[in-house]
């Protein structure tokens, strides 16, 4: 065959071959790329994959589109004798929005308060039925609490069995039926009664935030940093704590058929990374009003004076299952690891005669290094089952 050039069966083979090499090694390429796309820390505790959301935690900077509503654009002078009423702001550093310490100047609305909607005083910030708001800025919520506190003691003297709800008390932020919400770069602190409770939303990031709330000369008492009350997709990030009770609780109902009722559900897919804890009851807490926690993860965290790190509130009157919770790479000290008891403070069976059953499950705690008086408080009972509970290091 004059003119052409002889077929070389070898060099054929070589170059299947490393064209067969190739490819193998552009699919395992691609294979371990899709694998470091989806590393143990993007998975929820039940395996499912977490939405990529999760990952920007970069708070607010003041520049992206959208109406900035500044306090001193709206009538609001400088003068803390006087009462005044903003509904949305952008605080700049060393500004301060001082509440109330007088009870009459929260209005009693609908709210959400203690696993219940009923009547109550609304909160120094509250906002409803929103999507795409943001509350920003390196300004101070002040809720001016120490009067508050004062009374609920002495109350508390007269009458020790007095509730939270018996010393009217307002909350300093309140975000109802609202998605697509960022709270950052603010400190929130002395509030009369829990510091920011979120009720019913989507998509909410809580990020760069400073929660303070004193235990001492004074304890703020019932100052929890943040509630969680049915709301799915939560991100709480940077953040700082140092509260008089918990830090983070997820909330969500009570009552012997809180489980039926609409108003009541489920908290699912919580986040909490990246965050620093001083003093607070707990670290994170199911209960005391909650019914279905579910892919909870607290994370990557420094803790200091915590009397507990993960706290199960097991309530007699009310069906509680708390499952796929993961507690990891957290160090410093608590009193308490894990502590789980019956919780019976104001519980009321309505008139059922049996307790009602919960349950806890799949719940991990690994690579913690943390200085505790005791690792494992937990009591057994008839009321609820634990089950699939791992630790380690």
């Amino acid at each position: 065959m004059k003119g052409k050039r002889p077929i070389n069966l070898y060099a054929r083979a070589q170059r299947k071959w490393h064209v067969w090499c190739l490819t193998a090694v552009c699919l395992l390429t691609a294979l371990t790329a899709a694998a470091q796309e989806r590393p143990v820390e993007r998975l929820w505790p039940d395996g499912s994959l977490m939405d990529p959301w999760f990952r920007f935690n970069e708070p607010y900077d003041g520049t992206y589109p959208g109406k900035i509503f500044e306090v001193t654009d709206h009538g609001v002078v400088k003068d803390s004798t006087v009462v005044q009423t903003a509904a949305l702001l952008f605080m700049r550093k060393g500004a301060v929005l001082k509440g109330s310490d007088n009870i009459a100047d929260y209005p009693v609305v609908e709210t959400r308060i203690e696993g219940q909607t009923c009547k109550y005083f609304a909160a120094l910030i509250n906002a409803d039925g929103l999507d795409g708001w943001t509350m920003a800025g390196a300004g101070t919520i002040d809720g001016n609490g120490l009067r508050f506190w004062q009374a609920f003691w002495l109350r508390r003297q007269w009458n020790p069995q007095c509730t939270n709800k018996d010393e009217q008390r307002p909350r300093l932020v309140y975000v109802s039926n609202s998605k697509n919400v960022e709270i950052s770069g603010l400190t929130l602190q002395n509030s009369p009664f829990w510091t920011c409770h979120l009720y019913k939303c989507q998509r909410v990031k809580l990020l760069n935030l400073r929660i303070l709330a004193p235990h001492e000369p004074v304890k703020a008492p019932s100052s929890d940093a943040v509630d969680i009350d049915v709301c799915q997709d939560v991100l709480i990030s940077h953040c700082y704590m140092n509260v008089n009770d918990d830090a983070v609780a997820l909330k969500g109902g009570k009552g012997v058929e809180a489980d039926k009722d609409p108003a009541n559900g489920a908290n699912e897919r919580i986040l909490i990374e990246d965050c620093e804890y001083g003093f607070c009851h707990s670290c994170l807490t199911c209960g005391s009003e909650s019914v279905h926690n579910r892919n909870v993860i607290l994370r990557r965290t420094h803790v200091d004076q915590a009397t507990r790190l993960l706290w199960l509130k097991m309530r007699p009157d009310t069906p509680q299952h708390y499952e796929h919770i993961l507690v990891e790479d957290v160090w410093g000290s608590v009193t308490h690891f894990l502590y789980i008891h019956p919780w019976t403070q104001f519980f009321d069976l309505q008139g059922r005669k049996d307790i009602v059953k919960s349950r806890a499950d799949h719940i991990t705690m690994r690579k913690c290094r943390l200085a505790c008086k005791t690792q494992f408080n937990v009591e057994r009972s008839d009321q609820y089952s634990l089950s699939d509970f791992m630790t380690r290091q």
